[in-house]
């Protein structure tokens, strides 16, 4: 996992919060102090909350969860879609779907339907129906592809969420913390920390310093993803050998339980070929 210098907070910006007014009391203990009005965030403090924000993201990839990145403002969408392809991993840069956790089932059907017009699209189906019909649907298609392209993939809830700016994504949060999922944001000295599992203070509205923690978040993924599919390959080896040693046991118990078969078949035949004394007698003539 790569660590982050203080050097390159400094030089992303960081460390701008907003005017001293419009701070929230709880981001107290992240600010470092104010200058011409505006508040200077801490940012050995954001170092070293960020690395634990990326430790707690590499482990929930490391299980095999997908993480969910959010990001809707302008400043925000190109690192999210950027470093959510390149991670591999959910994003989103639209408008938050309402119930885009909370009601996730009825959105998997909505990525089933785009699933399906796409499949129309290359099997010929397009060609059978009418112009106006194929209008619609290529429509239909454009419109989800906006809102729903980056989480087409995302089959399950997810097992954590990062987000940029929670007073813009403040429904996505409060969809997370409804179902328990925990939350990782960049927080800026005018928002609440304690509305997530992972606060990492720092300007949410610099391009530089957006991209420069989303990148590094990104990466936790992709270490905690190789993670997992190394450690999906050990069990599924482990699990081969158990199964050729299962099979290899299964064997030597017919083998011997055929040779306990065959030992006893064996004195049967031997009792018989022996007779007894008594057996040979003759019965005397005559009652």
């Amino acid at each position: 996992m790569s660590r982050v210098t203080l050097q390159q907070l400094l030089l992303a910006g960081a460390h701008f919060g907003h005017l001293t007014r419009r701070w929230h009391p709880k981001m107290a203990p992240y600010i470092l102090m104010d200058k011409n009005g505006i508040h200077l965030v801490d940012l050995r403090q954001t170092q070293s909350l960020l690395e634990r924000a990326c430790a707690a993201v590499s482990e929930v990839a490391a299980n095999g969860q997908q993480i969910l990145l959010v990001g809707t403002k302008s400043q925000a969408r190109e690192a999210i879609s950027v470093e959510g392809k390149r991670a591999q991993t959910p994003f989103v840069v639209e408008r938050w779907l309402g119930g885009m956790l909370t009601n996730f089932a009825t959105i998997r059907q909505g990525i089933k339907t785009l699933e399906s017009i796409e499949k129309m699209m290359t099997d010929g189906t397009f060609e059978k129906i009418s112009k106006k019909e194929r209008l619609t649907k290529q429509r239909q298609h454009a419109k989800m592809i906006h809102t729903l392209g980056g989480i087409r993939d995302m089959r399950h809830l997810p097992g954590a969420i990062f987000v940029v700016d929670i007073i813009r994504e403040k429904i996505a949060v409060a969809e997370a913390r409804r179902l328990g999922i925990p939350v990782v944001a960049i927080c800026d000295t005018n928002v609440d920390p304690s509305l997530v599992d992972f606060p990492i203070p720092a300007n949410d509205d610099a391009f530089k310093s957006i991209a420069l923690i989303t990148r590094a978040i990104a990466e936790s993924v992709i270490e905690g993803t190789a993670r997992y599919r190394a450690n999906a390959d050990l069990r599924q080896a482990q699990a081969d050998i158990e199964a050729r040693e299962a099979e290899a046991t299964g064997e030597a118990r017919i083998r011997e339980r055929e040779r306990g078969r065959g030992g006893d078949q064996g004195a049967e035949l031997r009792r018989r070929r022996v007779r007894r004394p008594h057996d040979e007698a003759k019965p005397t003539g005559g009652q």
